[in-house]
């Protein structure tokens, strides 16, 4: 099951890569299973109402990242009362893999916190939790009867390698409706799919930078690549392809793939239109020409911000003349640019924040987002926070700056993440220099002044910043949805 996602400006964009796979392997091991999704589904109750009207002896895996769940929790609320036909509850996903990571750390410090309690509160409402990589360790999760299977492990057997992520099944794309999905990337319509796992940097408001499933780079080979590429276009029609991989050109290969990707549309007469991530600093015109021989014509890149002392604290390893340097790049060789920005790092101001406004006018990009940051389980923002009085404390260990947390209770408050552009955006982060109020009024301020003078219309059809991995939804094969239900 995959909770619904409102937070999101449109629930149906990207599939969710990651629950797919691990229904994939369950039925390769000759498992039935079943794919709900309450993605924009308003009557979710009635839908599970129905599903265990026909169905007993059910294993329930729940999947969420950290804003979803709340609505994971509403879930096994209402299937308390289906408890005779559940055989068992599972939990994994983003949220308690990186709450789990955070937990640990917790332990090694003898100073039990924040993480401590999620964790022990969500051993109240699922028989099991699974923490990072799912695919080995969901068959742990169905016949163990610890309350923890932890695959965040390098060390584990249940730690995915580079040759276990290159051979595991495709995503069970065929269990969800991929055309009630709509992203298309320049009119095409479009898909993801994810061809490396792991980011080795280091960035302070990162969540996942202190757990090893989401640190250590797994790639898939180029073949492998090529085989998803080939069956989706060949098999359900696509040209449009987004890149999940954090980020693309971290992959030493990458030059290589992106040729072989050209061959591959040769072979089909064909051509795609492609968009990934890419780290800025590592960006150069020998990757900018083979990405866009390859049919890229977006780049999305995590600037966060246009000041050098932000650019500092967040540990980006990036400084504002590589991420110049970056745009221009892209620019040269026909790529356009999606800008990632964030604001409410530690050490934040209005000085910082109109620096980042004047570099995001200089540069041109031809899109932007800029959001308040969220400091998620998992990274060092949250980590390394300190609890004084009744909020948290992170301070920057290159400048002493510090950013300030309001306590919230994940399980029940989803309001923390992102909002609506159009004034609906809320802060839960301040710093001595600004406050939270001020930070959304700052925010906004950025987001129409650029908007109007770089002329960037507002895409109502972004589904949000990335912020965990693996975003997205499906819906089981069967199951009418009207129109009036979405």
């Amino acid at each position: 099951m995959i909770p619904s996602s409102p937070f999101l400006l449109d629930e149906r964009v990207f599939l969710h890569i990651g629950i797919l796979k691990i229904a994939a392997v369950l039925e390769a091991d000759g498992y039935p299973v079943d794919v709900l999704d309450f993605s924009g589904v308003k009557n979710s109750n009635d839908v599970l109402d129905n599903y265990f009207a026909s169905n007993k002896d059910v294993t329930v895996g729940i999947t969420a990242t950290t804003p979803q769940i709340p609505f994971g929790i509403s879930i096994i609320q209402h299937l308390f009362k289906y408890k005779n036909k559940i055989k068992k509850t599972i939990l994994g996903g983003p949220h308690v893999s990186l709450m789990h990571s955070a937990y640990k750390k917790e332990l090694s410090n003898g100073v039990l916190g924040r993480a401590s309690a999620d964790i022990h509160q969500l051993m109240t409402f699922f028989d099991t939790l699974v923490c990072g990589d799912g695919e080995k360790a969901i068959f742990e999760a169905l016949v163990t009867d610890l309350k923890i299977v932890d695959a965040d492990d390098k060390k584990s057997i249940l730690f995915l390698s580079d040759s276990d992520f290159d051979t595991l099944p495709m995503p069970a794309r065929h269990l969800v409706d991929i055309d009630s999905y709509k992203y298309t990337i320049d009119g095409e319509k479009s898909i993801s799919l994810i061809a490396q796992l792991g980011c080795p940097f280091k960035c302070a408001f990162c969540g996942g930078r202190n757990s090893p499933f989401l640190r250590k780079i797994r790639s898939r080979s180029t073949d492998s690549v090529l085989r998803e590429l080939e069956w989706l276009h060949t098999t359900h029609g696509y040209k449009g392809f987004m890149f999940y991989d954090d980020e693309l050109n971290v992959n030493k290969s990458m030059i290589p793939l992106m040729k072989e990707i050209s061959l591959l549309q040769k072979k089909h007469n064909t051509k795609f239109k492609l968009r990934g991530f890419v780290k800025a600093e590592l960006f150069n015109k020998d990757q900018a020409e083979a990405m866009y021989d390859a049919g890229f014509r977006w780049l999305l890149t995590g600037f966060e911000s246009g000041d050098e002392r932000i650019l500092t604290n967040i540990e980006k390893m990036a400084s504002k003349e590589d991420n110049t340097s970056c745009v221009a790049v892209a620019k040269a060789h026909g790529l356009k640019v999606k800008a990632l920005m964030s604001i409410g790092h530690a050490g934040e101001s209005i000085e910082s924040i109109n620096n980042t406004k004047q570099w995001l006018l200089d540069v041109k990009p031809e899109e932007f987002d800029c959001t308040i940051i969220t400091t998620y389980p998992g990274s060092p923002y949250f980590d390394e926070a300190k609890l004084t009085g009744d909020f948290y404390t992170y301070t920057s260990r290159k400048t002493g700056d510090k950013l300030y947390q309001k306590n919230v209770n994940y399980l029940v408050d989803p309001d923390y993440y992102k909002g609506d552009p159009d004034g609906g955006y809320k802060s839960y982060v301040w710093t001595d220099h600004i406050t939270a109020k001020n930070l959304v009024i700052e925010r906004d301020k950025l987001e129409k002044e650029v908007r109007e003078k770089l002329n960037i219309n507002f895409n109502t059809s972004r589904p949000g910043i990335k912020f965990e991995h693996s975003m997205g939804q499906g819906i089981i094969p069967g199951y009418i949805l009207k129109s009036s239900d979405k």
